[in-house]
């Protein structure tokens, strides 16, 4: 049986290819994800694992649409692929299907996401060699923030600083559209006027969401600004920046803000949420209290940029799962009335509070991959 109407979803990174394949009713119809590109490395499908060479971004790409077609759902089968792009910078604020001038701005935005807009690339020009009649699009995750103010994305920067781009830009942009579309889904009704989003994760940020718009968020030019991370150190003093500047060096200070900082730096090592509530040693809690109480007092300035809350929203991998991180991080909200339910908080149910809360309190499973499926069968639709 073929599928014509299936859209392959990529997201590529730095040493693996997340992959989902949607059929034409927008249901996952299988995924899975390439690892350890560069040498020795696996594809796993659903629940078949193989151990297989994968030197670079073309070959691991080539493998994995060489595994869809034995599952149906190979190039003949797809009607399009959609890849996931971090950032779009000032330009590319809507999905958009990939022609030479879209992959000349996303090449345009690398100086802004090195570590991400590279590898998005690399799978878009592989699959242009394996694949060329096959239409590719882009969903982008800035794309969602640009709604937000002037005032909300500029710095207090001048003129020619502005110019090199270094503006607030947001991320977990695809997170955000996907809560919007979903939530009232699940909760029956509208969506929320003034909606406070936590997106928790290894990455975390939030946003505030006003008539189904982001007006605000927490990270900023790059996803190490805002809240404390699994790793990355959330906004800092850049004067304390500079100084380890002077001190280690610049790369060493990359280093050290992105890959050991955070909930890792904080606790000796731990960067996972799990595995800290479970080590319980005082640098564990501290780590956990850190991150609670930044997501609080980050979270108030969402609130003041709204000026209310209507609804919080949690999402990400701790967000959906973390029961006693979300209490800790509720009961910071309760002057806005914000209660929830120790038995609804227990078993993740999607809603949280008691009936009659003044603010509801929500659970919404991150449906990133699927929000790029939509946008791209939103232009084919279109004809785009």
């Amino acid at each position: 049986m073929t599928h014509p109407a299936d859209i392959l979803v990529l997201n590529t990174g730095s040493s693996s290819v997340k992959f989902a394949v949607f059929d034409a009713q927008l249901q996952e119809r299988m995924s899975g994800v390439a690892e350890g590109i560069g040498g020795l490395g696996h594809l796993r499908i659903g629940t078949d694992k193989e151990a297989l060479e994968l030197p670079d971004h073309g070959q691991a790409l080539s493998t994995v649409l060489n595994r869809l077609t034995q599952r149906g759902a190979g190039p003949d089968n797809l009607r399009a692929v959609a890849h996931r792009v971090v950032h779009g910078g000032t330009s590319l604020t809507a999905p958009s299907r990939i022609t030479s001038a879209v992959r000349a701005e996303i090449q345009a935005c690398v100086p802004l996401a090195p570590l991400h807009n590279p590898h998005a690339l690399s799978a878009i020009d592989a699959l242009e060699q394996l694949a060329p009649d096959l239409p590719q699009y882009a969903s982008f995750d800035t794309a969602f923030h640009a709604s937000a103010p002037e005032v909300a994305n500029r710095y207090a920067l001048p003129p020619e600083a502005e110019a090199l781009g270094l503006r607030r830009y947001g991320f977990h942009g695809l997170s955000y559209a996907s809560i919007c579309r979903c939530l009232p889904k699940i909760s029956g009704a509208p969506l929320p006027s003034r909606l406070l989003a936590f997106h928790l994760g290894n990455g975390a940020s939030i946003c505030a969401i006003k008539d189904g718009k982001s007006i605000a968020t927490t990270m900023g030019y790059s996803p190490l600004e805002g809240l404390t991370m699994g790793t990355r150190v959330g906004t800092l003093d850049p004067n304390a920046t500079l100084r380890l500047v002077e001190e280690i060096g610049l790369t060493e200070t990359k280093a050290l803000l992105n890959n050991r900082s955070g909930l890792a730096g904080l606790s000796g090592g731990l960067s996972d949420m799990r595995a800290l509530e479970e080590a319980d040693t005082p640098e564990a809690q501290f780590a956990i209290a850190h991150f609670c109480y930044w997501a609080i007092r980050h979270g108030h300035s969402m609130v003041g940029a709204m000026g209310g809350c209507d609804a919080i929203v949690f999402t990400g991998g701790i967000g959906e799962n973390a029961s006693n991180i979300r209490a800790r991080i509720s009961e910071g909200f309760g002057w806005l009335g914000c209660v929830i339910d120790p038995g609804n908080n227990a078993i993740n149910a999607p809603c949280l509070p008691p009936p009659g809360a003044a603010t509801s309190a929500w659970i919404v499973a991150a449906e990133e991959e699927r929000q790029i499926a939509m946008d791209a069968s939103a232009l084919i639709e279109v004809g785009a």
